[in-house]
């Protein structure tokens, strides 16, 4: 009798054992990452914020395995539906999307969360309330900066035109209509002579679209303003070969090191800056949360800020025009 109690109780501790093994084992995740694309500066320092939040967990004993994936172009919305539908089929535990279109992705991502596999949206919006949280930068009111810088440098007064970036993206028409609200409210004396053309995915697609525009409205535009990193540097290419870069306001979007080089020599007057490295932390961080049961809040507001050549030297933005990556 009492071996056979000893035995229960060793039985019972191997029990506890395996129970405890289990719970550690529960703090094992696997989280899909999926950018827009993968070329851009921007992207490669959300994954650089991506990489700094699962490294934060991993110290506290949650083991976050990232899986890094996403489309080559930036307007190939099948290829992203494809790799959403790629990570629900391989069971990860949760998924941080940066939607290429705000509805094309809605299906996978309520997919997703039917499969179990709760979604955090990042960057960029998308119509469906089946997430668990989103990360970005307050769109609108980075246009309404980029509008009022503009409309300074001008003295209210001109014309300008707005080169959007694609159809369907949440992020930058919030950008494009942040921009044109604050033109038409607080300045009404800049006549927009052109708001209805698309750079397009690539900086190669978006240097043509400039080249078409300013050969077209070019010898009676005074200000110019561009929503993302690949409209603002085939603006910039254009302007540079036609010889007119820092002959017109130019104001656009995102951080890279040729925006900076262009504002120091003047062929720039701004920059509006997101944090794509908050973007990615902490949108990793607040899906391994819900993950871990912890609450989340429903929308995460990463920042943004308008750099000129008289504020880029500041630490703050520094630290937005030189993000880890």
């Amino acid at each position: 009798m009492k071996r056979t109690i000893i035995l229960f109780a060793v039985f019972a501790l191997l029990i506890s054992g395996a129970c405890k093994g289990n719970q550690s084992g529960a703090k094992k995740f696997t989280v899909a990452v999926v950018p827009k694309g993968t070329t851009h500066a921007f992207w490669k320092s959300i994954y650089a914020g991506a990489r700094k939040a699962a490294e934060d967990y991993k110290a506290q004993g949650v083991d976050v395995d990232l899986i890094w994936k996403g489309p080559l172009r930036e307007d190939d919305r099948e290829q992203q539906v494809q790799v959403v539908e790629g990570f629900i089929s391989q069971g990860v535990s949760g998924i941080v999307l940066a939607p290429l279109d705000r509805v094309a992705l809605v299906r996978p991502v309520e997919e997703a969360k039917r499969a179990g596999i709760p979604t955090v949206v990042m960057d960029s919006g998308l119509d469906t309330d089946q997430i668990t949280s989103f990360a970005a930068t307050d769109n609108r009111k980075g246009g309404s900066l980029a509008a009022d810088r503009l409309g300074q440098l001008l003295g209210g007064k001109g014309r300008a035109v707005m080169l959007r970036y694609a159809e369907g993206s949440a992020s930058t028409t919030e950008r494009e209509e942040g921009f044109l609200e604050t033109i038409k409210a607080k300045y009404p004396g800049i006549e927009l002579i052109s708001t209805d053309q698309y750079a397009g995915a690539t900086l190669d697609t978006a240097k043509r679209a400039s080249e078409n525009l300013l050969q077209r409205v070019g010898g009676e535009v005074n200000g110019i303003f561009t929503p993302n990193e690949s409209s603002t540097g085939g603006m910039l290419l254009a302007l540079q070969d036609i010889s007119k870069a820092g002959k017109v306001s130019f104001v656009g979007f995102d951080a890279t090191p040729q925006f900076v080089d262009a504002m120091k020599n003047g062929q720039m007057q701004g920059v509006v800056v997101q944090s794509p490295f908050a973007i990615g932390e902490l949108g990793v961080k607040a899906l391994v949360a819900s993950l871990l049961g912890q609450p989340v809040e429903k929308r995460i507001d990463t920042g943004v800020m308008l750099i000129t050549p008289e504020n880029m030297n500041t630490p703050e933005a520094q630290k937005l025009l030189n993000p880890p990556v």
